[in-house]
């Protein structure tokens, strides 16, 4: 699919960073904690983490957000997180991988 197209058909836009009137760190940092707190799917995670990562966001930035909103929205979606931007960041290192790998250790796709 186009990249383009992609990103318009999932609302990920300049215009949504330009109305935010975030930096681009923080506002792939707001993009990582929907995710969290809606429980978001593997493939929206590696998407998301490799933007992020591509806008300077560190492994200690991403440790920090989850200590930030766990308070917020629980272990059991923190630990289902870190899982998610452990394999996302794992991908991501990787340069990409088969679709059809089973993902993190222990965690059922």
């Amino acid at each position: 699919m186009d990249p383009v197209a992609l990103e318009r058909l999932i609302g990920k836009s300049s215009d949504a960073l330009d109305a935010s009137r975030l930096d681009p760190k923080a506002y792939a940092l707001a993009r990582i904690a929907a995710l969290v707190a809606l429980d978001g799917s593997p493939a929206s995670f590696v998407w998301e983490v490799a933007d992020a990562r591509g806008h300077g966001v560190s492994d200690v930035d991403l440790f920090g957000l989850l200590v930030a909103i766990a308070p917020i929205v629980g272990s059991p979606r923190i630990v289902s997180a870190a899982a998610e931007i452990s394999y996302a960041l794992t991908d991501a290192e990787s340069g990409g991988g088969d679709e059809a790998e089973a993902g993190p250790p222990g965690v059922a796709r």
